[in-house]
């Protein structure tokens, strides 16, 4: 969830046996915003220390201890039976992460999210399942009362009484809202995110490296690309599978990390009332939907380390929305010795970081296949009601569309975050010798990507 610049971008992954000057994994390369997908050839096994004459390996992380919680994960994605951590196993987790930063020289965030990204999906443990809470998660209360059923409705969202929604111990601010939305209804965000959103005056990467003309309708460049693609690696990649981020609202200068009164495009109106609902119903009513920063990920990306601090106003949460596949997201603290606590994320679910919260070190290691086995998560096979309220933002999808996005789902997550940028009444200050218009980030930004694909920044949620 942020913008991206160097201390928040995504990086590609680095095998084992490469040496830093590889592009991926190094150290100190910490963002401040968000980051961008990252792909990356898996290392190869190496002969067993004891044929080379070599002592023996160091323990593996986690340390045994963790390993209580181990339930013989199998197939390619951990089941959501699967119990939350206990405060004690995060507290032994911190621990074994404090130990190894002071052994390897490597803070504890950093050591946790590589372990989460190189490690075998079937070894996944310790990570938290808001479908099956306990541990550290309790109940968060939601303002049922700010919310009208008919303005949930309009949005796309069940009624604001039927939500569920929990926090974290040790993370005031902090709301985990597993899929609140109306069967079908994730369909329509899926389509704006690939369809309508990337279009002008929008700001998206491939701006960086493509002429105008050539980016004014990724859809329709992408669709029969997509809709014919089969499982083949080497098939060529359409205009939309090289998205990896698209901006909305006040734009992010990647250089100067701030935001700008002339770097600005009209917000989308569905996503601004979306945003206001979701906010109001988390006790903050008034939100104004100000930027947003799309981020499109693949099975080899990730997000990296970093803090959404460049709005101008701290006291407005930062909304996430996830569709697609599922991903495991690492929530730290105020510096990067804390160790994080990991949880996944699945299609449809929603996550707030206010006050505390606001602030902390977060990311995203790892993107997943849903647990369910499956293409796409069953909330996405769900077809859309014909029968909309009045004043719906959602809009229906015909087949044809979403076969293009379902297509584009089996191997992909979608993340939008939104945030309001200036408190009411503020402005920006002014600033001298610039032209206040944000620049194109550059390309090594905020996703991470294999050595064989450009990297490139990126913003945003987890």
């Amino acid at each position: 969830m942020c913008q991206h610049t160097r201390r928040g971008r995504l990086l590609p992954r680095r095998p084992a046996h490469a040496s830093p000057s590889t592009g991926g994994g190094c150290r100190g390369t910490v963002q401040t915003h968000c980051s961008t997908p990252s792909r990356e050839p898996q290392p190869r096994k190496c002969r067993r220390a004891s044929e080379r004459g070599a002592p023996p390996p160091a323990p593996r992380w986690p340390p045994p201890s963790w390993e209580l919680r181990r339930e013989g994960w199998g197939g390619a994605a951990p089941p959501r039976q699967c119990a939350a951590p206990s405060a004690a196993l995060r507290g032994l987790a911190k621990m074994a992460a404090a130990a190894l930063t002071r052994e390897g020289g490597e803070d504890a965030f950093r050591r946790l999210f590589r372990f989460y990204r190189q490690r075998d999906a079937s070894d996944l443990r310790g990570v938290v399942d808001f479908s099956v809470p306990g541990g550290q998660v309790f109940r968060s209360q939601l303002s049922i009362s700010s919310v009208s059923d008919q303005d949930a409705y309009r949005a796309g969202l069940q009624p604001v009484s039927q939500w569920k929604a929990y926090g974290l111990n040790g993370y005031p601010g902090f709301i985990f809202i597993p899929n609140p939305f109306l069967p079908g209804c994730q369909r329509h965000w899926v389509k704006q995110c690939l369809k309508l959103y990337p279009q002008k005056p929008n700001v998206c990467n491939l701006d960086l490296h493509m002429a105008p003309e050539k980016t004014i309708d990724l859809w329709g460049q992408s669709k029969e690309q997509l809709r014919r693609k089969g499982s083949s690696k080497r098939e060529p990649r359409s205009l939309l599978e090289k998205l990896r981020w698209v901006t909305l609202g006040y734009h992010y200068n990647w250089d100067t990390k701030k935001y700008s009164a002339n770097h600005h495009t009209p917000f989308p109106s569905d996503l601004a009332f979306l945003s206001e609902q979701v906010a109001a119903a988390c006790g903050f009513r008034g939100f104004q939907a100000q930027a947003g920063i799309l981020n499109y990920y693949h099975f080899d990306s990730s997000l990296g380390i970093h803090v959404d601090e460049s709005e101008l106003d701290h006291s407005r949460p930062l909304l996430s929305f996830s569709f697609g596949q599922s991903s495991i997201f690492l929530l730290g603290g105020l510096k990067r010795e804390e160790a994080p606590t990991a949880m996944f994320m699945h299609s449809g679910d929603i996550m707030v970081m206010s006050g505390f919260s606001r602030l902390l070190y977060h990311a995203v290691p790892r993107v997943l296949p849903n647990p369910e086995g499956t293409a796409l998560p069953s909330c996405l096979d769900q077809a859309l009601s014909s029968d909309l309220p009045v004043g719906s933002v959602i809009e229906h999808s015909s087949d044809e569309d979403w076969q293009v996005c379902a297509k584009y789902l089996q191997s992909s997550r979608i993340n939008m975050t939104i945030r309001q940028v200036l408190a009411e009444g503020q402005k920006f200050p002014e600033e001298s010798g610039t032209n206040g218009k944000g620049q194109a980030p550059s390309e090594d930004s905020h996703h991470q990507e294999n050595s064989r694909a450009k990297r490139h920044k990126t913003n945003t949620d987890s």
